[in-house]
């Protein structure tokens, strides 16, 4: 009778549909724990790894325990495991961001505009102030119609000593996040700093805010598109990158 259990449970372990519910299992406890899946099961064979950029940008400072936020300590090391894998075949950007810390947003805008896979972001709802660098750090960039870009100048929080270096710091951070916005997509320096001033559009601070259309006029975001239009564009730099390889074999 033992060795009928044993050889019931070998059986049991080798089930194609016991390990199609493991799998299962495991991908949703990513979702819940890390917001994070990889998307599988499209006919393209194509291995996509999914990550979303929510809430507030964590930085050196823990933020309230009722925020929600992405910590950036967890995502900088998953960017350099994909780099890292040759199973993912490329990666999707969801965001929904109020911002945060700049540092930590420039380092993951900065390592995803480093990543040598094909990369798509897709705006839902909005991606605001350091969430503009990471929007635009990928491949190619979509928003939703209704999805909004909020473009200001740094701020500082706490005290803030009214010297010529405190200014020459602001100007400089100000400058490295101008720079890079305006090398990763097809906006002007100049009409990206004229959105940042804009006096008439916040009412208790200056800058601009964005509608899905209006970004894309800006030049800021490539596309008005959904989910299954950022999906199929993957798919597409995915391909197109393959077949780059096969020629240079």
């Amino acid at each position: 009778m033992r060795k009928v259990r044993v050889m019931k449970n070998q059986n049991e372990e080798n089930n194609p549909k016991n390990e199609e519910l493991e799998d299962k299992k495991y991908k949703d406890e990513k979702i819940e724990k890390e917001s994070q899946v990889t998307l599988d099961e499209n006919n393209s064979n194509h291995k996509i790894h999914l990550i979303t950029i929510i809430g507030e940008i964590e930085g050196h400072e823990n933020a309230g325990n009722q925020s929600k936020v992405t910590k950036y300590e967890l995502l900088l090391p998953q960017l350099a495991s994909i780099e890292d894998s040759d199973e993912i075949d490329g990666v999707l950007l969801l965001l929904n961001t109020m911002g945060g810390d700049v540092e930590a947003g420039l380092a993951i805008a900065e390592m995803v505009a480093s990543l040598s896979k094909p990369t798509v972001s897709l705006v839902l709802g909005g991606s605001h102030s350091i969430g503009v660098p990471i929007a635009v750090s990928t491949d190619y960039s979509f928003i939703v119609p209704t999805g909004t870009m909020v473009v200001h100048p740094v701020r500082m929080n706490g005290m803030v000593i009214g010297v010529p270096q405190t200014f020459n710091y602001f100007r400089d951070v100000q400058n490295r996040i101008t720079g890079f916005v305006c090398a990763h997509c097809n906006i002007a320096k100049e009409r990206y700093e004229e959105l940042m001033m804009e006096t008439e559009v916040l009412t208790k601070d200056v800058g601009s805010v964005l509608e899905g259309e209006e970004a894309v006029k800006e030049g800021i975001i490539c596309e008005i598109g959904g989910i299954s239009q950022a999906v199929a564009k993957l798919h597409e730099l995915i391909a197109a990158g393959k077949a780059s390889d096969l020629v240079k074999m």
